[in-house]
C-alpha cells in the first residue's frame, strides 16, 4: 500500500502489554453490573479525561473545578479559558461516542469537527475546523527553542488522506487495535495539522479508533490520565528521530518506542477500570449493558434528570445540553415516539416526561 507506512516491530513487551490489555478487556465484558453503575462511572471516566487530556495542554483548573464547570454549578473568574478549553474536550468527547455508536469509518471531516468542537468552548454548533494554512513550530516552554517543525501546510492535507487511509486500510485493520490507535495518535502528532489544539485532538481520535474497534470497556475508562501522570514520558516516547524538523527524518522514524509505551498504559488504563468494575460487581449488581447500548448518547445522559426527578420538562434538557427550549421539545417528542420516555402532562407550556418503564432498571 502507497503513503503512510509506519515502522514498528512488536517487541516481547508490547506483546505482553496486548495480552494484559485482551485479559482485562474480557473480564469486564462479564463481570455483572448495573446500568446506572456503569453510567456513574462512565460519568466519572468522561470527566477525568476532561481534566487530564486538558491538564496535559496547561489547563490550571482542578479536577473538582472542572466536575463544576462541566456541570455547570460554578464558575471562576480568571480562569475563562481554562473553562472554555475544558466544555470544549467535553463536548468533543460525547461526539466521539456518537461516532463510535453510529459505527461508521472514521473520515476526516469527522476529525475536523471534533477538533472544532475542541476549540467552541462547549458550543456544539461547529463546522469542520479547515487544517492550517501557514507553518508552526512547538517550542521548548523554557529555552524557547525549536522542539519539532512540523510539515509544512501544503503538505497536511495529503498527509491526513494518507493517515485516514491508512486507519481503515486492510493491513491496519489486521493489527491489533492498541497498536492501530497509538500509530494514529503519533502520526496525528506528528503532521500537526493545526495551529492549536492538536494533542486534545489526537487523544479523541486515539478514543475513537479503540471504541470503534470494540476496546471501549463500557466507556469507564481514562486513557488521558495516564498520560498526565507522567508527562516527560508521555513527551519523551512521542520523540523520535535525529532531526527536530519533519523533513530530517522524522516520517521514516522507528516508532516502537512510542507504540511500547501507548500499549503499556492502555493496559494499565484496562486493567485500573477492571479493579473497579469487580468492586461495584461484588456489590451485588446485575449487569444492564444490552439496555443501556440501546440507548444513544443523550438519552444516557438524559439518566441524569431521572435519576434526580420522576419527572422532566423541556428546559430540564435545554439546560442540561445548552440547546434551546425549541430544540429540546423537538428533541423530547423523537424520544416519546421511540419509546423512551412517555407524556404524563399535557399542556403545552408545562407538559412533562417520565421515563418510560421499560428503561427503569437504569435509575434505580
Amino acid at each position: 500500500m502507497a503513503g503512510f507506512q509506519p515502522k514498528f516491530i512488536i517487541t516481547p513487551a508490547i506483546a505482553a502489554a496486548l495480552m494484559r490489555i485482551e485479559a482485562a478487556r474480557e473480564a469486564i465484558k462479564h463481570l455483572p453490573i448495573t446500568a446506572s453503575v456503569i453510567a456513574s462511572l462512565r460519568e466519572t471516566a468522561r470527566l477525568y479525561s476532561t481534566h487530564y487530556s486538558t491538564m496535559i495542554e496547561g489547563n490550571r483548573l482542578t479536577q473538582e473545578q472542572v466536575f463544576k464547570v462541566v456541570q455547570g454549578r460554578q464558575h471562576f473568574p480568571g480562569r475563562e479559558r481554562d473553562e472554555r478549553e475544558v466544555l470544549g474536550y467535553y463536548a468533543a468527547m460525547s461526539r466521539v461516542e456518537q461516532f463510535a455508536a453510529a459505527g461508521a469509518p472514521i473520515t476526516q471531516t469527522q476529525i475536523k469537527l471534533l477538533h472544532a468542537l475542541v476549540m467552541a468552548g462547549g458550543s456544539n454548533k461547529v463546522k469542520p475546523t479547515p487544517f492550517r494554512y501557514g507553518q508552526n513550530v512547538i517550542r521548548d516552554a523554557r529555552t524557547r527553542s525549536i522542539v519539532y517543525m512540523p510539515p509544512e501546510a501544503e503538505d497536511v492535507p495529503k498527509l491526513m488522506t494518507e493517515l485516514v487511509d491508512w486507519i481503515d486500510a486492510s493491513g491496519a485493520q489486521e493489527l491489533p487495535c492498541p497498536i492501530r490507535a497509538g500509530v494514529a495518535h503519533y502520526q496525528f502528532a506528528t503532521i500537526h495539522p493545526y495551529f492549536d489544539g492538536n494533542g486534545r485532538t489526537a487523544r479523541l481520535l486515539t478514543t475513537l479508533i479503540l471504541h470503534l474497534g470494540g476496546y471501549d470497556l463500557k466507556g469507564i475508562y481514562s486513557l488521558e490520565e495516564y498520560y498526565a501522570r507522567n508527562l516527560s514520558g508521555y513527551y519523551a516516547a512521542l520523540t523520535v528521530g535525529s532531526s527536530p524538523n519533519y523533513y530530517g527524518g522524522r516520517a521514516e522514524s522507528d516508532i516502537t518506542k512510542w507504540v511500547d509505551y501507548f500499549c503499556d498504559g492502555v493496559a494499565e488504563s484496562f486493567e485500573s477500570v477492571k479493579k473497579r468494575a469487580q468492586q461495584a460487581a461484588d456489590l451485588g449488581a446485575g449487569d444492564d449493558s444490552r439496555l443501556l447500548r440501546r440507548l444513544d448518547p443523550r438519552q444516557r445522559k438524559a439518566l441524569e434528570l431521572f435519576r434526580r426527578s420522576d419527572a422532566i420538562t423541556s428546559r430540564d434538557v435545554a439546560q442540561l445540553f445548552t440547546i434551546s427550549p425549541r430544540t429540546a421539545r423537538h428533541l423530547l417528542g423523537d424520544w416519546v415516539r421511540r419509546g423512551f420516555v412517555v407524556v404524563i402532562e399535557l399542556a403545552k407550556k408545562s407538559r412533562r416526561y417520565a421515563l418510560a418503564s421499560e428503561f427503569g432498571s437504569l435509575v434505580r
